[in-house]
């Protein structure tokens, strides 16, 4: 058994060599053998390709300014692994992560020795944090963002009261097809019978997947641009600000902190699921307590500012969507800056669209990697791009400490790409600016 928190974090990580291993009959035998805390939970379920975490936090931070004490499960982590697992936005103590360690651990050795074999890593974090709000932390209500796809995602054991499907894009293609049709048939996976469904999913194929599973099982759903309206949507300099309309009620002025039209979306989600959760689940919520937390409402890594002079952010756009997101930001908010970016990916992305479109913006593209199983080569990077001012450096921690040095006053810095590797650039930008 494990004394130490990092005795149980290397074992953690050390079941990354187990891969990624799509199935729920691991996580079923591991539940069954902790008495099932799954049905003990009173939770939500959110899926997507983007803006999952976004979403997560938005509603969390509406039920916690509700008074309401709310579990996240969400990955990865940006600053520290613990926020993975998290309540009312708190990452939880190490002392808890080793006790979940030593709960987990000795059933990890049992199921090794069965036909299934041992669990992965995100298998054993998703039951960590499934037996910790049960059991040991016991929470008003749960928030579980999905990991991959949904259908075999390991999370898809809850039994929620309502999923959301942010969106569909093409991402993780060679796991849940290269469809948006077929990405969407995995992703429907979570719906099940008894909840309630919230969509922005847009692409006609897709939407048709979704909407189709949740009449199938009669569940009532709930689509962006149909059933909830976002309008005079303004960016401001502190976030966005917008109006969310449904058929029986509407915001006028929302405001958000985290920057991009599409955060609106996010938010407008969740603030529908906050009005499901009180008009069916009895969570209460006042209109003044879902402004505040819509205002609150934080999540590193997405298009975060870290310091205005000299102008850093930090994005983890990881895919295709994700990259034309931030562009469209970087164009609409800084016109007039010269934009020099450093990116880096995982090699399994789709990284010539990715980088053709970071090729438009950047006045300087500088193309790195990082200590991951699955970062692409500089080298590779390299060459996709078609940037007239491009640069590759296998030292990401030396070209990142040259931009700063080098910074002028008409320019903004941008780090992006994976987000495994966002959360080894964040801490360490923040050291250098300090000096």
């Amino acid at each position: 058994m494990f004394q130490t928190y990092d005795e149980a974090l290397h074992w953690i990580h050390s079941r990354l060599r187990a891969g990624i291993k799509p199935g729920l009959k691991r996580m079923e035998w591991m539940l069954e053998k902790l008495n099932h805390p799954e049905n003990k939970l009173t939770c939500v379920h959110i899926g997507g390709t983007n803006g999952k975490g976004s979403t997560v936090t938005y509603l969390r931070s509406i039920l916690e300014s509700a008074g309401y004490q709310t579990g996240t499960f969400t990955s990865p982590y940006i600053e520290q692994f613990n926020e993975r697992i998290s309540v009312n936005g708190q990452p939880i103590p190490d002392e808890d992560i080793i006790k979940l360690v030593n709960v987990i651990y000795p059933l990890s050795l049992e199921l090794e020795e069965t036909e299934l074999g041992g669990p992965s890593e995100f298998e054993i974090i998703t039951a960590m944090a499934i037996y910790y709000f049960a059991e040991l932390h016991p929470v008003d209500i749960a928030i579980f963002e999905v990991g991959l796809g949904g259908r075999f995602d390991s999370t898809n054991v809850i039994k929620p009261l309502l999923e959301v499907i942010t969106n569909i894009g093409l991402d993780h293609v060679q796991f849940l097809g290269d469809t948006y049709k077929e990405i969407a048939f995995e992703k429907a996976g979570i719906i099940k019978k008894g909840t309630s469904l919230v969509t922005a999913v847009d692409q006609p194929d897709a939407q048709d997947v979704i909407l189709s599973r949740a009449r199938e099982l009669e569940v009532p759903a709930f689509l962006l641009d149909r059933d909830i309206h976002i309008q005079d949507h303004v960016s401001v300099p502190t976030g966005e600000s917008f109006t969310w309309k449904d058929a029986e009620t509407t915001l006028a002025n929302l405001e958000i902190s985290m920057f991009g039209k599409h955060q609106t979306k996010n938010a407008a989600l969740a603030v529908k699921a906050a009005h499901i959760l009180g008009k069916k689940h009895d969570f209460n919520m006042e209109e003044g307590q879902i402004r505040e937390g819509l205002k609150s409402a934080y999540w590193p890594g997405r298009f975060e500012v870290l310091s205005q002079e000299p102008f850093v952010v930090i994005d983890g756009a990881h895919n295709e969507e994700g990259v034309n997101a931030l562009v469209d930001e970087l164009n609409h908010r800084y016109p007039s800056k010269k934009k020099n970016i450093i990116f880096s990916a995982l090699a399994d992305k789709s990284l010539d669209k990715m980088i053709h479109k970071l090729d438009e913006v950047a006045d300087k593209l500088t193309f790195v990697t990082f200590e991951y199983p699955r970062a692409s080569k500089v080298e590779d990077l390299y060459q996709l791009s078609k940037n007239k001012n491009k640069h590759h450096n296998a030292d990401w921690k030396q070209a990142i400490t040259e931009e700063l040095q080098s910074l002028n006053s008409d320019e903004i810095f941008v780090v992006t790409g994976s987000l495994y590797f966002i959360s080894e650039v964040k801490p360490f930008i923040k050291g250098q600016l300090a000096k």
